[in-house]
């Protein structure tokens, strides 16, 4: 987005310069003038540390560590250049580095900050006006490590990280940076590119809901285990694939047919086995599973008990049995136990 100055009855563009052109420099110049005005990238943040690297076996640093009215920890990150680099990257190992920071760690790192920048400024008493406590809590402190990227401009490969990541619970800001050139004057452009600040809340609700219908898609898994008898052989602690098999596996093995199988579970008639010709080694089975894979997330042969002595060779067939059963499978296997007593199937919860 251009900048435009009034000149009398017109309205002219202001030339868009690099920081390079410049002569600004990321460290220099960049974080020095930043750290003492934080809010023009970072609103309600105090720059605790600059350059920061307190951790052994690593040169890393981090341009500016910062603390919000939360007490939640900022990373901050800055570059000069077009793309935004790699910088989404290396401010995630940073906030997994100072994840573990305690209140009192941080006075520590506060108090050196100050000194070093010839502030006469008691740290503990800083950080508690700040957070506006009483006391400190490290209860509350650093719940959450929030990073603000600042850069002249970023990548679509970095904005599409940094989505993907945010979605995930991440808070991730990327702040984008245009220095403009009037005369002998240097301006710059500040603008939040995400979240788009006009759709941060509505950003935020979306978020928050998909982390929840993630969560209850895992809390209503069962993850139950059976312990099967069938045809006189005890299996303990079976997942409800497995116990599946092993129905399926003693079936066959005391003379059932697969068309018998199909034909007793009526929802899974043409979906129980995947039918092969010629009587197949599991390894061949798997080549022939993965010859009709369309390319989907999950190859198609993970989708089938395909492994040695897992695959069925019968009358010049080869018959592999499906292990994605849903809900529906207790239901299955009564549904055997009904229909081939012989079998004598019984399962229940193992304990």
């Amino acid at each position: 987005m251009a900048i435009f100055r009034i000149d009398g009855s017109r309205v002219v563009p202001v030339e868009r310069t690099s920081f390079s052109r410049q002569g600004l420099r990321e460290r220099q110049d960049l974080q020095s003038l930043l750290k003492s005005q934080i809010e023009v990238i970072a609103p309600d943040t105090l720059v605790v540390a600059e350059e920061f690297g307190d951790w052994e076996d690593s040169r890393r640093r981090i341009d500016l560590l910062g603390v919000d009215k939360d007490a939640n920890l900022v990373v901050i990150e800055l570059k000069r250049t077009e793309d935004g680099g790699h910088m989404e990257l290396q401010a995630l190992r940073y906030a997994a580095m100072i994840s573990t920071l305690t209140f009192g760690k941080l006075v520590d790192i506060f108090q050196r900050y100050l000194d070093d920048n010839g502030m006469d400024q008691d740290a503990t008493e800083a950080l508690l006006e700040f957070l506006d406590w009483s006391e400190a809590d490290d209860e509350q402190f650093g719940q959450e490590v929030k990073i603000v990227l600042a850069s002249a401009e970023f990548s679509k490969e970095l904005t599409t990280s940094v989505m993907w990541l945010n979605d995930f619970g991440l808070d991730i800001r990327c702040v984008r940076m245009h220095p403009y050139v009037h005369g002998d004057q240097t301006f710059l452009d500040v603008q939040t590119v995400i979240p788009i600040p006009e759709v941060a809340d509505y950003q935020v609700r979306i978020r928050e809901k998909k982390q929840k219908e993630r969560e209850s898609r895992k809390s209503s898994r069962d993850f139950t285990k059976y312990d099967v008898e069938v045809a006189g052989e005890r299996f303990h602690a079976q997942s409800k694939r497995w116990m599946m098999f092993r129905l399926v596996a003693a079936a066959i093995a005391n003379g059932i047919s697969p068309q018998q199988l199909r034909d007793a579970i009526p929802w899974r008639k043409n979906s129980l086995f995947e039918e092969l010709d010629g009587e197949l080694t599991s390894d061949q089975a798997y080549e022939a599973l993965m010859q009709r894979d369309t390319g989907g997330r999950v190859p198609r042969a993970k989708r089938f008990f395909c492994n040695e002595g897992e695959v069925f060779a019968i009358d010049g067939r080869t018959y592999v049995l499906v292990n994605q059963w849903g809900t529906r499978t207790l239901e299955a296997a009564k549904l055997l136990a009904e229909k081939f007593p012989k079998l004598q199937i019984s399962f229940e919860a193992s304990e």
